[in-house]
């Protein structure tokens, strides 16, 4: 619901601010004090095209600023928080901020929520907060689309949970059958692909690799390259802790072993030079661990022949040519190959894949068919209700002779909704053809079309907020009452605002606004500014007097008024 709306610079308006609240809101004025500028403002908050001449004379920019009330999990929220808006949250709802700025130079911004966005986001808020009927504005039911899905909510719980299973499954059987047709004509691609797998797999296989191989291998590469180094290097370490008994240099375990006794022999006399004695004793089986390990390394590396070389790196050029081909290492040379073998069987798998699939889809399209053919029959009941109860609101708003008609055709396949394209036609009078909404009727007779279906379907599928301009162009008299009375009707389901300037329509309102021209005149005798008040029981009376007989101090005109009101009240 829209709770306020305030305009600068727009048209004659200067400054005004509309407040606006639950119900029926009607907006009144003189002709040319700048009514349909609320119908702009509303146009331009709704993502409508700018144009720089609805900019005031002399200003810089025209602005349209709109508070609106919305459920926080409903769309319009869900597309301002995407586009980076805030919304003022509350115990029974949250407050949204819409701006738009058109500025001399023709150029506009947009403001969702605080923040800037592109004029689509306001579009697209709009489009799920507001319904404009007017005589330049596009129906809210323009499309087949919106149509069918208006006319599957005024047919009721039974076929929403018919779409809902017949969505489920049309998305299967649009799955399974894309899938099928991609395994068809990509036979060729994968049975290429399948002998190139087969092939790497089978050269992996032949090789073996072993997790970790190529480093393994790597290292004992660099071992076999420096073989006399290392066992040079192991040989005389090992001579160095414990020398053969002919050699004259004494060796580390020997030292070792002769300063242990030295500390024995006195130990007796010091703990601390005991303790030292039994440490140099630990050290000394470490010495002769260690020469024992470096004696068995050496001999081991006798053990490794020229041959075990070149067995090394003719293994390492083995798994180099794996590695080039399919990954950096082994480890991942592994991994694809796992990856590999599961895409295989996918692909060796598909005839019997595409049977199974083929069963699939044939069994999901007869169940489509049936689920279609119900929502069919669903849909020809409805739009026969449809269109009786439209056609009767349609004469008592002064169009006796209109009809309109629900035209359900089958399209031939199958679509996301079943199989029927709807259509709402329009037949203005006897002997015209039916013709699509918003062709062959006027501005004033589209509004009051519009207006009859959204009374009618203002309980199934209603938008928050209607606005209706000109819904009362050429009529008056009973028919104006009939008019005002179905605006009302609407208002207790939805947010209901009318610029009218019948006042047997503006009665029915739970609240009046008008605009007001303000005093001054520019050079060429245009008006130069207008004001929009929020009118009480008294002033009111006043301006339907005034809208009645061009009178608003006459008492005739008053009590007259007056007895609008009341009849209006009274329903």
């Amino acid at each position: 619901m829209i709770e306020q709306i305030q305009i600068r610079d727009l048209g004659v308006i200067t400054d005004a601010t509309l407040p606006l609240g639950p119900g029926f809101s009607v907006v009144t004025g003189e002709t040319g004090a700048g009514k349909t500028m609320v119908v702009t403002a509303l146009g331009l908050l709704l993502g409508a095209r700018s144009d720089a001449g609805v900019v005031r004379t002399g200003a810089k920019a025209a602005v349209a600023e709109a508070i609106v009330n919305v459920d926080p999990n409903s769309e319009a929220a869900q597309t301002a928080v995407d586009a980076g808006g805030e919304l003022e949250e509350y115990d029974d709802g949250a407050e949204l901020m819409l701006a738009r700025t058109v500025g001399a130079d023709g150029r506009s911004r947009a403001h969702v929520g605080g923040r800037s966005a592109p004029v689509g986001v306001l579009g697209r808020i709009g489009g799920s907060l507001v319904a404009v009927h007017g005589q330049s504005d596009q129906l809210r039911l323009r499309s087949s689309a919106a149509q069918r899905d208006a006319l599957d909510k005024y047919a009721g719980e039974e076929l929403q949970q018919l779409l809902v299973d017949y969505a489920a499954k049309y998305a299967r059987w649009r799955e399974a059958a894309v899938e099928v047709d991609e395994l068809r004509n990509d036979s060729r691609e994968r049975i290429r692909e399948a002998e190139s797998l087969q092939t790497a797999l089978e050269e992996i296989d032949g090789v073996d690799p072993q997790p970790g191989e190529d480093e393994a291998l790597k290292a004992e590469s660099i071992k076999l390259a420096n073989i006399e180094e290392l066992r040079a290097a192991a040989l005389g370490a090992g001579q160095c802790l414990t020398a053969d008994v002919d050699v004259d240099t004494p060796d580390a375990a020997t030292l070792v072993d002769t300063a242990k006794r030295s500390l024995e022999q006195a130990g007796h006399h010091d703990e601390a030079l005991q303790n030292a004695s039994e440490r140099l004793a630990e050290v000394g089986y470490i010495l002769t661990d260690v020469a024992g390990e470096l004696s068995s390394y050496a001999a081991s590396l006798d053990s490794e022949g020229p041959g075990r070389q070149a067995e090394v790196e003719e293994r390492r050029a083995r798994l180099s040519d794996l590695i080039r081909k399919y990954a950096p290492t082994i480890d991942e040379v592994l991994e694809w190959a796992q990856s590999s073998r599961t895409r295989l069987d996918e692909l060796t798998g598909d005839d019997a894949r595409i049977e199974a699939l083929d069963t699939e889809v044939q069994e999901l399209e007869q169940q489509l068919t049936v689920l279609a053919g119900k929502m069919t029959a669903l849909r020809v009941s409805a739009g026969s209700e449809l269109s009786k109860r439209v056609s009767k609101e349609l004469a008592a708003l002064a169009m006796p002779d209109a009809v309109m008609d629900v035209r359900i055709e089958d399209a031939g396949q199958l679509g996301p909704y079943g199989s029927d394209t709807v259509e709402l036609l329009l037949q203005p009078h006897q002997g015209a053809p039916p013709r699509p909404l918003g062709k062959g009727a006027s501005g004033g007779e589209l509004s009051r079309v519009m207006l009859a279906i959204e009374v009618v379907l203002a309980e199934v599928d209603p938008v928050p907020t209607f606005v209706f301009d000109e819904v009362d162009a050429g009529v008056g008299g009973r028919a104006a009452v009939e008019i005002g009375r179905r605006l009302a009707m609407l208002a207790k389901h939805v947010q209901v605002i009318v610029v009218t300037h019948l006042p047997q329509v503006a009665a029915f309102a739970d609240q009046h606004i008008t605009v007001i021209k303000t005093p001054g005149k520019n050079d060429d005798g245009g008006v130069t500014a207008s004001d929009v008040r929020l009118l009480d029981d008294a002033e009111r009376v006043k301006e339907l007097a005034r809208m009645l007989a061009g009178q608003e101090d006459s008492s005739s005109a008053q009590a007259h008024a007056q007895e609008l009101l009341e009849d209006a009240r009274a329903g």
